[in-house]
């Protein structure tokens, strides 16, 4: 009997090529890992919540800010939004019985625990890779990180590639080759055409970034001078390689929030989403003009003044087809019966914050003004409010929308409510303080500060407590969610008291009704890839 369960249980799971329990387990394995991140942020916050060296080492800081960085990257935002949604919701919306490519789909998930164990290994052998998360040299360089740290960071930068190159080549061809018959381009949901432009992003960005990573590796182990000065190299170009990638990776993190965020607006407002076609051609636009502004990640490296004002320009004309999408989903709402659940506080949530953190975005498209503010927590504050909250939010929406189809238990809405508000209050104290630290002049990178900054590092330290007991509240929403909730019905978003409204999953897509099932039994009985 025990061998019988244990063979059940590793077919069913780790064997498994059924998109929705791979889907799942990425979700799962995201959760995990954003316990890991938040932890180090956590202690990351708790080091700056006064001046001086309170319990931590500089290297250990540094070796904190590089996991936290590349943990929530690539291991928390990236695997749920791409990888659990993604799996789940894609096959789904297009009417497809599962992924083009089921095993190479099995392959991409297992590689992401892999490259975990790899990069948690680089933090604990001798002192740590605390090179940050962009893994500059010279300070990623052999001279200065020595011992096998970076190496094994590196190896797991390169893993991490290689499953998101897979998953991406699965995304692009199930959705161009298994949609539906009668499903045209123009009907398919907006999250699907998400998924398109961030698996496009990815497959023409992270060869350029495992390329930088090659010779960065070839560098520290057999005597090649890419980014050595002394040898004829130059550390700017590691710095160029990198936000080739690093700049779509951005975008890569929000685009498919920005579907997430279409889909539950739209359906709480209870009308077709504002200008489809417009928001398609907006995220296209975005996703092009995110390959053509990388340097505005480098105004401090002594780039010409010519080159500062096109990387200054390029970046503002991006705000055109952001603010479309922003007044899209406005007007969405404007006029609409809306029906004010937790997904849809988590997706105007989402909008608020994303919306403030791309005014700071203009704001440091200024070259002139970037070079004051770059290396302090101006700068901190704005991607945190682009990526921390931005991503994050699109990924509550997404989970408190369609937890009920993934796993056919609800949320309970008080909690969901309460975990909202709380949630967007601790973000909000710990990161709008770091907009008045970086304009009074704190470097970010630096442990220590001075005693004027004290005042609001305290406070931004508070809102990562509140955070955390955020987090921890979520956790226990997710459990009682699991443990103490009822089945529920085929659409349990059909139950408004104040209207009926008995749109499905599908709804918006024009066609006729797709033939998948969202019971997993019928699935693994039909489809002989699974067994």
């Amino acid at each position: 009997m025990n061998s019988e369960f244990f063979n059940y249980f590793f077919y069913r799971w780790f064997g498994s090529t059924s998109a929705k329990d791979i889907g799942f387990m990425y979700l799962i394995f995201a959760i995990w890992c954003a316990i890991i991140a938040s932890t180090m942020s956590i202690l990351i916050r708790m080091e700056l919540s006064s001046p001086g060296e309170n319990f931590l080492t500089g290297q250990i800081y540094n070796v904190l800010i590089t996991g936290h960085g590349l943990l929530m990257l690539f291991f928390v935002v990236m695997p749920s939004l791409m990888g659990g949604f993604g799996n789940w919701l894609i096959p789904v919306l297009i009417g497809s019985p599962d992924m083009a490519f089921p095993r190479l789909n099995n392959i991409s998930l297992w590689l992401l625990p892999v490259s975990l164990m790899l990069l948690l290994l680089s933090t604990c052998v001798e002192s740590g890779a605390g090179t940050g998360w962009t893994v500059y040299p010279p300070l990623s360089s052999v001279i200065s990180h020595s011992g096998p740290s970076v190496d094994l960071a590196i190896l797991s930068l390169h893993v991490a590639g290689a499953s998101s190159i897979l998953g991406s080549i699965n995304f692009l061809v199930t959705i161009f080759n298994f949609r539906s018959q009668g499903m045209s381009l123009s009907q398919m949901p907006l999250f699907v055409w998400a998924m398109i432009f961030t698996t496009i992003l990815l497959l023409i960005s992270l060869p350029v970034f495992a390329a930088g990573l090659t010779m960065l590796l070839c560098d520290r182990n057999f005597n090649t001078s890419f980014f050595i000065p002394a040898g004829g190299g130059d550390p700017v170009l590691y710095q160029h390689l990198f936000w080739f990638f690093g700049h779509p990776e951005v975008y890569v993190l929000v685009i498919p929030a920005f579907g997430i965020v279409s889909h539950v607006i739209s359906f709480f407002s209870k009308k077709p989403i504002f200008g489809y076609i417009g928001m398609i051609n907006a995220m296209g636009a975005i996703a092009v003009l995110g390959f053509f502004v990388w340097a505005h990640h480098m105004f401090s490296v002594g780039l010409d003044t010519d080159s500062r004002a096109y990387f200054s320009a390029a970046t503002m004309i991006i705000a055109v087809p952001t603010g479309i999408k922003i007044f899209s989903w406005l007007a969405t709402i404007y006029g609409g019966s809306v029906w004010f659940t937790t997904p849809l506080l988590f997706a105007i949530g989402f909008v608020f914050l994303f919306t403030c953190g791309g005014l700071t975005g203009i704001v440091l498209a200024n070259a002139g003004i970037d070079i004051s503010l770059h290396d302090t927590y101006y700068v901190v504050a704005h991607f945190h409010y682009v990526l921390s909250m931005g991503a994050l939010f699109g990924i509550f929406a997404g989970f408190y929308f369609w937890i009920s189809k993934i796993t056919g238990c609800q949320y309970p809405e008080f909690h969901g409510n309460l975990h909202f508000w709380i949630f967007f209050v601790a973000v909000n104290i710990t990161f709008f303080p770091m907009h008045f630290l970086g304009i009074a002049g704190m470097p970010r990178r630096i442990y220590d500060y001075a005693d004027a900054y004290a005042g609001w590092n305290a406070v931004a330290s508070f809102g990562s407590y509140l955070s955390a007991l955020s987090a921890l509240y979520f956790i226990y929403i997710v459990y009682i969610t699991f443990t103490k909730s009822t089945q529920c019905p085929d659409n349990v978003w059909s139950n408004d008291s104040q209207n009926a409204y008995s749109y499905t999953l599908e709804w918006l897509i024009p066609s006729p009704p797709s033939f998948h099932t969202f019971n997993l039994l019928p699935l693994i009985r039909t489809t002989p890839a699974i067994i």
